[in-house]
């Protein structure tokens, strides 16, 4: 194998669209087991839950249940991708600068982790191995 392979900047498509198949996967699947222990114990969350925005625990809860498990789970399967990508921002935005403001960083770096992963995402997309790729797909060849 030459060097220049290994340096090569430009890169092969498919093995950054395979990445960023890896990436969704790795952090939906994270992030979605994350919400999923809030989910499951939703009854004692609901009212101890932290109300960062003012709309109550409950509501809170629900906010970020939406975040953490519907839109992991489209990101997972690379569906609305960059839609699903932003409340997962918002959400880990509202922890690591109101829920955990005042900590360290390092009792925060989860969440600003988290955050620029998802920004990656949002600004990448899904690409080529994706629910969002056969429905572009499929709109190309309707309009021919």
């Amino acid at each position: 194998m030459k060097i220049g392979c290994l340096l090569n900047s430009q890169g092969n498509n498919r093995l950054t669209d395979a990445a960023l198949l890896f990436l969704r996967v790795l952090i939906g699947t994270l992030m979605l087991s994350h919400g999923w222990g809030k989910l499951t114990n939703f009854e004692q969350l609901a009212t101890v839950f932290p109300d960062p925005i003012g709309l109550g625990s409950t509501v809170a809860l629900v906010l970020i249940l939406f975040a953490e498990v519907f839109c992991s789970i489209l990101i997972i399967l690379g569906l609305f991708t960059r839609l699903a990508a932003i409340p997962l921002i918002v959400g880990m935005g509202v922890a690591f600068f109101v829920i955990h403001g005042a900590d360290p960083f390092q009792a925060k770096e989860l969440a600003f982790l988290n955050m620029g992963l998802f920004a990656i995402v949002l600004i990448s997309g899904a690409g080529y191995f994706s629910l969002d790729q056969i429905i572009v797909s499929k709109c190309k060849s309707c309009n021919k």
